[in-house]
């Protein structure tokens, strides 16, 4: 007998042509049995009535397991996977104190409002008496907050609320502070790169003042599957942190295929083949899924590509039967409360069959009994993929996950080596609270809100924070007095510091009386994304910018939906500031340091969805700066020469491993290609020899570049095999072009690049 992934993965592939299978590969997941414990014996009986009443009859182990550690006064990370309970292991601690203690409060802080509200609309539906819990975020209307500060026990918010709204105000909550008792951090893994230092920053900033009102909170945070989750929450949180990780909880089998669309005959930029889109092909599978009856999730990077993807999958199944394309919607940020309530109710019911959706609805949000799951595109991180794909299977019927590569070298790595996938670990969190341009202002932030001595200066970097302390007293934001340091300004600083994470635009759309203008965060930011005559993407909306003031730093943009999009063209270069570590292998060196890097935007490409360039056109913007980390590779012309690398090829060679290698990072270091730059040179400057640079995008680094460095032979072993696994002749998107490239891919040696990194690993090795 056939179980159900099968079944449903020989359907999509029912309409493949002979001898053209997308399929690079296919594995069964195995049925996992659940393993039940009693409820621990200082659980309130009206908190154990309450899960009974919704169907918990017992827990599962490693829930008890993690709620043991929080009652005994132990921080603790809950680290398993999708439906495994994580939400209850923090509720009986909590919950059961607040009854024991009727003064007592606590405080959930989740990345996203949506999740929050989730989480909250879940508390409240066990409907346990004396558990006064509210949110309190930018929608908690201004009435209400009064009420909040004055009675709520548990309060639901966000990061950057409690940066802006709660710590700066640190008096006017007197009465919760000081009866803190747990603070519970959710889907922790999302807090990583430059959004995770200033959130663990913001950590000891809350430490600080909670022991100000003699409160020493228990931390308790879910996370989803991460590689060492107990060091990673010591470097969120600044002190130690058990973990629980092996999980009980029951898992459908699964079968997950991997998918690589083919190479159409259209030609992209230099000419280079064009494989079908991740998010047409995605339409297809999913529309075949439909047709199946099966209950479907596909997720897509973006708001607008979930949009585009349900509208293409209503499109097909309109040929099929007319009854049909009403069953399929779109899902993402922005929609109201109420919107998402009636999708979610729709997609349980099955009155919804297919959704296309971005990560909106990976965390939190409890839909069970989805028959299959599509990834469209790398999510990031293999936890987030792992979050995504056991949407799938959840009532315990086996399912299917499929993932469909992009035009990506990530993702032609993955779809052709099925362990880096199925078989790996999952990745660390990257995060580094000691960079000091995220360190300065959360110490003014912290320094606003109490004064600053040196016996709270262990929490935030040692004698690295009083370097940074005595910078912010040189520009007189600080004074420095015998008992600390004092926050010397009327205007307290937190409105500069953005704690709202990755997945929040960087310009924000905002009403003007001639129509709409952008207000850029950066002036680097504007240059490459809000430039004249580009077209910017803002809550699903699309935006052609017409003009650029840098020095207001406002954009006027007119609303349209071109068919094209555009992408900017810049100069890059980049300067060593300081080697940090160096290793020498003989005609190859590897190096990690602080660089300087020296951009401007010289034009851009409109460019069609289906990859076809329409033009390029030219821009006078000045350049910008960035001090970050980076590493580096050298190697001896002579070495290249000899492993059949004229002269005249090295910087094709070099600039097309550079592309993959910076496609490949976020295998190794948790994050986005667009998190991190490049450049490469026949003869840099400063090393005098070829040379190939990829370094962090952001001021002072984030940790990208560190992680490359200590993971440098597997990643630029993955970087081989991804431009040797594709099947395009001279090179193409889905290895060596970059969707980033200042240069508009020019020049590239595919062949070269090969070669170019035989001969780093074989020095390395």
């Amino acid at each position: 007998m056939v179980d159900q992934g099968r079944r449903l993965l020989d359907r999509v592939l029912a309409g493949v042509p002979a001898g053209e299978s997308p399929l690079t590969h296919a594995r069964d997941l195995p049925l996992r049995q659940a393993d039940h414990v009693e409820w621990p014996a200082w659980t309130a009986p009206a908190v154990v009535e309450a899960f009974v009443g919704t169907g918990v009859r017992e827990p599962w182990r490693h829930q008890a397991e993690a709620a043991e550690l929080a009652w005994s006064g132990q921080h603790v990370v809950l680290a398993t996977g999708t439906a495994s309970g994580k939400s209850l292991a923090y509720q009986l601690p909590v919950l059961s104190t607040l009854l024991a203690d009727t003064k007592a409060t606590a405080l959930y802080l989740s990345p996203t409002k949506a999740l929050g509200a989730d989480q909250l609309r879940s508390l409240e539906e066990l409907g346990i008496k004396g558990v006064r819990a509210s949110a309190y975020d930018g929608d908690t209307p201004m009435a209400e907050r009064d009420w909040v500060k004055a009675h709520a026990n548990w309060v639901f918010t966000n990061p950057d609320m409690l940066h802006r709204g709660i710590l700066p105000q640190h008096p006017k909550w007197l009465r919760f502070f000081r009866r803190l008792k747990y603070v519970v951090i959710d889907e922790c893994h999302s807090y990583r790169g430059v959004f995770g230092s200033h959130v663990a920053l913001l950590m000891r900033r809350l430490r600080r003042v909670a022991r100000k009102y003699g409160a020493d909170p228990i931390f308790v945070l879910a996370s989803a599957t991460v590689a060492d989750p107990s060091g990673s929450a010591q470097r969120l949180l600044g002190v130690p942190v058990s973990a629980v990780v092996e999980d009980f909880s029951p898992r459908a089998s699964r079968t997950v295929a991997l998918w690589e669309p083919p190479l159409t005959s259209l030609e992209g930029e230099n000419g280079a083949p064009v494989r079908r889109s991740a998010g047409a092909e995605t339409s297809r599978i999913l529309a075949d899924l439909v047709v199946e009856g099966a209950r479907s999730l596909a997720f897509v990077r973006s708001r607008r590509g979930a949009e585009l993807t349900a509208l293409g999958t209503q499109r097909i199944l309109s040929e099929v039967d007319d009854e049909l394309p009403p069953r399929v919607a779109a899902y993402r940020g922005g929609f109201l409360p109420e919107e998402r309530r009636a999708l979610e109710k729709a997609l349980s019911t099955g009155d919804l069959l297919g959704v296309a959706t971005t990560n909106a609805l990976e965390l939190g949000v409890d839909i069970a009994g989805l028959d299959a799951v599509v990834v469209a595109g790398f999510p990031g991180t293999l936890a987030s993929f792992w979050q995504q794909a056991g949407r799938a299977g959840r009532s315990g019927d086996s399912a299917l996950v499929v993932f469909v590569a992009r035009d990506d070298p990530l993702d032609t790595y993955l779809v052709h080596n099925p362990a880096a996938v199925l078989d790996r670990p999952v990745e660390a969190t990257v995060l580094d609270p000691l960079n000091p341009y995220v360190l300065g202002p959360q110490l003014a932030c912290a320094a606003s809100e109490m004064p600053l001595t040196p016996a709270c200066l262990d929490d935030f970097g040692g004698p690295l924070a009083e370097a940074v302390l005595a910078e912010l007293v040189a520009e007189k934001l600080l004074r420095k007095r015998p008992a600390g340091w004092y926050w010397a300004s009327h205007d307290r600083p937190h409105a500069g510091v953005d704690i709202r994470g990755s997945g929040s635009d960087q310009v924000a759309v905002v009403e003007s009386d001639s129509g709409r203008m952008l207000g850029t965060v950066d002036p680097g930011s504007a240059c490459w994304q809000v430039h004249p005559g580009a077209v910017y993407l803002h809550q699903g909306r699309a935006y052609v910018v017409d003009e650029l003031d840098l020095d207001s730093g406002l954009a006027m943009v007119h609303r349209e939906d071109p068919e094209w999009t555009t992408q900017p063209r810049d100069c890059v270069d980049i300067t060593v500031v300081h080697e940090v570590e160096r290793t020498d292998f003989g005609g190859v060196s590897v190096c990690l340091g602080e660089v300087e890097v020296t951009t401007q935007v010289v034009g851009y490409l409109r460019r069609l969805p289906s990859g076809v360039v329409l033009d390029q056109i030219p821009l006078d913007l000045p350049e910008q700066s960035l001090r970050t980390r980076a590493v580096w590779y050298t190697v001896d012309e002579s070495l290249l020469f000899d492993a059949g690398v004229e002269a005249k090829r090295v910087p094709g060679a070099l600039h097309a491993a550079e592309h993959a290698a910076i496609g490949l990072l976020p295998l190794f270091a948790t994050c986005d290609r667009w998190d991190i730059g490049g450049v490469s040179t026949a003869a840099h400057p400063d090393t005098g020899m070829p040379t190939v640079f990829v370094h962090d995008g952001h001021p002072g680094g984030a940790g990208f570049a560190d992680r490359g460095h200590s993971a440098l032979r597997a990643w630029l072993s993955a970087t081989r095999a991804a431009i040797s696994a594709c099947g395009c002749p001279m090179g193409c998107p889905s290895c060596v072009q970059s969707p980033k490239c200042g240069n508009g891919n020019d020049p590239l040696d595919k062949a070269g690049a090969v070669l170019v990194l035989d001969v780093v690993l074989g020095k390395i090795a």
